[in-house]
């Protein structure tokens, strides 16, 4: 059957519809039933593997081109948005990820997340918000999801209902599919900036404030070995990324995640990433396998990703035995809680070692501990920078240094407070001194602050 015997059975989109902006097409049955029956008669009209061979923007010509002349052959009628949209949705499908293109565009946009086909939220400027996008059906969600997994070698279905994943840049993907989730397939995407933020960006974004940047710098030039704590979403990872732009370029780094996201600068960085089981259950690789092996590769500093397991026990000998300087993440709401949570995975491995003989290798692999948080209005803030001071009796004692002190709300729900020193210098200024670091005195100045 020709394509102008087929026109009788395609539904004419209504004319009297208002569309509005083009995320509005979304709204017809009809226009899902068009674009899905041109998707099929544009795949058995080309040839993928001549396809897949062409530069993406030569590749996004011919398509636009091919449904261009489906378009003209079915003698559908649409308006000039409806038909500059039906042709770029195609374009989607068939090279990206369909209706989250527009999405995955969108330098705003740091979350995606689909909670079955008919419902998208997004994460702008750290607030969530309810899309105009919407999928066909399950199944075409399934698609998508299935387009995600399968370039990283991995697939998705009953018997293997989750799967992590990652996009070409870097951003994290996440899905889980029924039985396990009972309104259809879900989705979780985290977006990773193409360019990484700069210390100037947070100073910007008032995260944090320049003599504090100025101190952090100083701290990972002089090798101190750091933790950052915070929540989920609380910009860990940024700000982790942000830190290691201030380690020299001629230090040989070895990275260490679950799913690649740090973004480092230096010429000279390893990056090892784990591996979860296959569909046997066999050939995974921790990230305690990967952190004793990175013993082995001449690391002048390790970057764990984020630490959540037994790993946490190679970590902290690591610190101990000459890998100063190394970093790394860890969910906690306070610097003590971070370091509670360091010991219950020490734990974890089935150690014998006595509490107090733990946390005196903590204390004396950790230096200090940065706690970030998401606030209400969706900001994120560096609220407190203590050090590690030692042991006094069974207990880790610290001392906080910088600190952001909430002092209400704003009508329009924003929140005020300010940022100031505590007055306490620390310990470690001696080892700045010595790398030849030297801050200004207003530094720990208590009686400065800043909003």
């Amino acid at each position: 059957m020709s394509l102008r015997d087929q026109k009788q059975d395609v539904k004419t989109v209504p004319e009297s519809t208002d569309f509005g902006t083009v995320s509005r097409l979304h709204a017809t049955p009809e226009y899902y039933e068009l674009k899905a029956k041109l998707h099929g008669q544009l795949l058995g009209r080309i040839d993928l593997e001549v396809l897949g061979s062409m530069a993406p923007e030569r590749l996004r010509e011919e398509l636009g081109s091919l449904v261009k002349k489906l378009l003209a052959e079915s003698g559908v009628a649409l308006n000039a948005t409806e038909h500059s949209k039906m042709i770029q949705d195609i374009q989607d499908e068939v090279m990206g990820l369909g209706p989250l293109e527009p999405l995955l565009a969108d330098p705003t946009v740091s979350d995606i997340l689909v909670n079955g086909p008919k419902k998208v939220y997004v994460e702008r400027h750290g607030r969530l918000e309810l899309t105009d996008i919407v999928f066909s059906d399950a199944g075409h969600l399934m698609k998508i999801i299935d387009k995600i997994v399968s370039r990283i070698g991995r697939r998705i279905d009953e018997s293997s209902p989750m799967v992590d994943a990652r996009l070409p840049d870097g951003s994290r993907v996440n899905a889980i599919i029924p039985p396990l989730s009972l309104d259809g397939p879900l989705l979780s995407i985290r977006r990773f900036a193409v360019v990484p933020l700069r210390v100037e960006d947070l100073i910007l974004y008032k995260s944090l404030t320049p003599e504090l940047a100025q101190l952090l710098a100083g701290m990972v030039r002089a090798k101190i070995n750091i933790l950052i704590s915070g929540g989920t979403g609380s910009g860990k990872t940024t700000l982790l990324n942000v830190l290691s732009s201030a380690i020299p370029g001629n230090e040989r780094i070895v990275t260490i995640e679950d799913a690649a996201e740090l973004q480092l600068q230096q010429p000279h960085v390893v990056r090892l990433e784990t591996r979860p089981p296959n569909i046997e259950g066999k050939g995974e690789i921790n990230q305690r396998a990967l952190v004793r092996n990175s013993l082995r590769m001449r690391p002048d500093r390790i970057i764990v990703g984020e630490v959540r397991g037994v790993e946490v026990v190679d970590m902290l000998q690591a610190m101990n035995t000459g890998h100063e300087g190394s970093m790394a993440t860890v969910h906690a709401n306070t610097p003590r809680d971070a370091l509670t949570r360091l010991e219950n995975m020490a734990g974890m491995g089935g150690m014998t070692i006595p509490p107090k003989a733990m946390r005196q290798q903590i204390s004396s692999a950790i230096m200090a501990i940065i706690q970030i948080a998401r606030l209400t209005d969706g900001r994120r803030k560096l609220v407190s920078l203590q050090e590690v001071v030692g042991m006094e009796g069974d207990i880790i004692t610290m001392q906080e240094i910088y600190a952001f002190t909430q002092t209400g709300i704003a009508a329009d729900g924003t929140v005020l407070g300010h940022f100031g020193a505590t007055g306490v210098r620390p310990k470690f200024m001696g080892r700045l001194k010595a790398y030849g670091i030297s801050l200004p005195d207003e530094t720990f100045d208590q009686t400065r602050t800043y909003e």
